[in-house]
């Protein structure tokens, strides 16, 4: 027996179908699909063919016998020496006929999709409200990052509870940071379904621009055993993370159709299911905040979303995403009450002290292999900041050093820092308010 070694991640797996109706899709669409595959891939063997379609072989080996008894499939009359005396499979003239007219209703081929109601229970042994997050998790996540002490104490339990956080302060102080560093902390591996059905329609999850792929499984091309793990309609991947900024729209998380095509893309939330959705700049988007928030009520409160087809046909998919929300504005001043009650979690991310600021100075210089100087140092605490009422803010040091070093290649020089070259660059981090004639 080929005992399989459990998984690395606690995620428990999609279970593999052992047979057809396991598959719980309707046959005409998985016949139909195959159909389209191996057309339009022009596959013949059932390794290539069940590689495809994401099935087993045995699974795939029973919609081939099917098909072949309605007579859309035949057998070539060939055996492929090098693929385990495989025999290969054509389509019959009404195996075309019936691809075509398959083709002009839908053009999606290739990985089966999973049902919704199945694709739910997956949700559930993955959601992120499992995840129990400890300290040393999120200090070695963040352990590039110069936090204040208190920021890991209001942080964790909102991370760990897996409900919507609101991260507002001043800007340029590392929300955005911040918030990978949550992903980062995870480290659990989820799957991700490359499709899934709802009422005949396919709706495409996977996305390799939103979904890091961790690992591939496919079967052994010259052996009849199988070597999966999990069902592969699924993609093991990171657990995602989708950040989107000014440009989101309220039109972004509705579903995508293709009329070309004839199939639906999955919305940004709906691909984040499992990780974290990250609305960046919040208050910069053309839709005003309140409008945003108010779309996510119901997702946030009953962890289900409402979804419509082109036929105006609406359907609940699940809801299973850390929402962080980041802005540089007071809560007070883009949110009613109502709306700052849904979200669970307030956490004001104010710019370093002094001492920090010199922590985080001295991490960037290193970094950029810029030497320290004190009297530089001295000038810019004690004769820039002034100017600026002490406000310290975390890019701060990133935009002085680089700017340092940008005027020392220009220059001609080694890497050096005094009080000439901090005033150079600070003159370009702040444009000074003067009425230009025009």
């Amino acid at each position: 027996m080929n005992m399989q070694a459990p998984p690395a991640t606690g995620v428990q797996p999609p279970p593999i179908p052992a047979r057809l109706e396991d598959m719980q899709l309707p046959v005409v669409m998985m016949r139909d699909i195959m159909l389209k595959t191996m057309f339009r891939k022009n596959l013949d063997m059932i390794g290539d063919i069940a590689r495809a379609i994401c099935l087993p072989r045995a699974v795939t080996t029973e919609l081939i016998d099917m098909t072949r008894a309605q007579n859309l499939l035949e057998a070539t009359g060939t055996l492929h020496a090098n693929a385990s005396n495989e025999m290969g499979f054509q389509l019959t003239d009404a195996g075309k006929a019936r691809t075509l007219d398959a083709l002009s209703q839908s053009e999606y081929f290739g990985a089966m999709p999973v049902p919704l109601d199945v694709y739910r229970e997956q949700v559930k042994r993955q959601s992120i409200r499992n995840i129990q997050i400890t300290r040393k998790q999120l200090t070695d996540a963040m352990g590039h990052l110069v936090l204040p002490d208190d920021l890991l104490d209001n942080l964790g339990p909102a991370v760990s509870a897996g409900r919507s956080i609101l991260m507002y302060g001043p800007p340029g102080n590392g929300k955005s940071s911040i918030s990978n560093g949550i992903r980062d902390a995870m480290g659990e591996k989820i799957y991700v379904p490359r499709a899934i059905e709802y009422a005949g329609q396919v709706i495409t999850v996977y996305d390799p621009i939103v979904h890091s792929a961790a690992e591939t499984e496919e079967d052994d091309p010259n052996s009849l055993r199988v070597r999966r793990s999990y069902d592969t309609r699924y993609v093991k991947c990171e657990r995602p993370t989708v950040v989107t900024g000014g440009e989101l729209s309220l039109s972004m998380l509705d579903l995508v159709y293709n009329p070309t095509a004839r199939t639906y893309q999955a919305p940004l939330q709906l691909k984040s299911t499992g990780g974290i959705f990250i609305v960046d700049d919040l208050g910069r988007q053309a839709e005003p905040p309140q409008s945003l928030v108010n779309r996510w009520i119901v997702p946030l409160e009953e962890n289900k979303d409402i979804l419509a087809l082109q036929s105006g046909e609406k359907f609940e998919v699940p809801f299973d995403t850390l929402v962080i929300f980041s802005t540089n504005f007071h809560p007070n001043e883009i949110f009613d009450q109502a709306a700052l009650r849904r979200i669970f979690y307030k956490i004001k991310i104010d710019g370093p002290n002094q001492q920090n600021f010199l922590k985080i100075f001295a991490m960037v210089a290193k970094k950029r292999g810029m030497p320290l100087s004190e009297p530089a140092l001295v000038h810019l605490i004690k004769k820039k900041y002034p100017t600026i009422n002490n406000v310290y803010a975390n890019y701060q040091p990133i935009f002085l050093i680089d700017q340092i070093i940008s005027i020392c290649e220009f220059e001609g020089m080694p890497y050096q820092m005094s009080p000439e070259l901090i005033d150079r660059a600070w003159a370009n981090m702040f444009v000074k308010d003067e009425h230009i004639v025009k």
